[in-house]
């Protein structure tokens, strides 16, 4: 069982403000203060859970950010992540773009032309990446090249002779 967990004394400041948060149109705000109060008063996180309706760990979760950054836990953060984890290297991205740049059939594969889940194997066939990953993976190192896929289309070339013929005229 875990040890109950209680925020630190309230100043007058902030108690008022707490007060003050349980008026609030934002539900965010409201809840937050509801929790601060309560344990305040000494209540248990399992209890403040059970009568607000949330998880206990959400109730911990509002405790230990009072309790290290004051009233800015009232403040919704973003729930964005801070870094993205990058499957390819810079030279990764480089090797990337010269495999784009090459047949499918050069490694194997019965296609004449990529899709992103064709990049995303060969990739890690060739040793490019790792891990395996995702087409979204390939997309994303493709935006890190400054490009996209359907603009990759564009770049990307046949080894047939009449290829811009072809292209630009819609001749089979």
């Amino acid at each position: 069982m875990r040890p109950p967990i209680f925020i630190r004394p309230l100043t007058e400041n902030e108690r008022q403000q707490t007060q003050a948060g349980l008026r609030s149109s934002n539900a965010f705000v409201l809840r937050r203060c509801q929790i601060l109060l309560a344990s305040a008063r000494g209540e248990r996180a399992i209890a403040i859970a059970r009568q607000l309706g949330c998880d206990d760990q959400t109730v911990r979760n509002v405790i230990h950010g009072f309790n290290s950054s004051g009233l800015a836990v009232l403040h919704e953060g973003s729930s964005r992540p801070r870094h993205l984890h990058t499957n390819f290297s810079p030279e990764g991205l480089q090797r990337l773009k010269d495999l784009l740049h090459r047949r499918p059939s050069e490694f194997g594969k019965e296609r004449s032309t990529w899709t992103l889940e064709l990049a995303a194997q060969v990739s890690l066939e060739q040793g490019i990446v790792v891990t395996p990953i995702s087409d979204e993976s390939v997309r994303r190192a493709l935006k890190r090249l400054k490009t996209n896929w359907k603009r990759a289309k564009h770049w990307i070339t046949s080894p047939d002779p009449q290829y811009l013929r072809k292209k630009t005229h819609g001749i089979a």
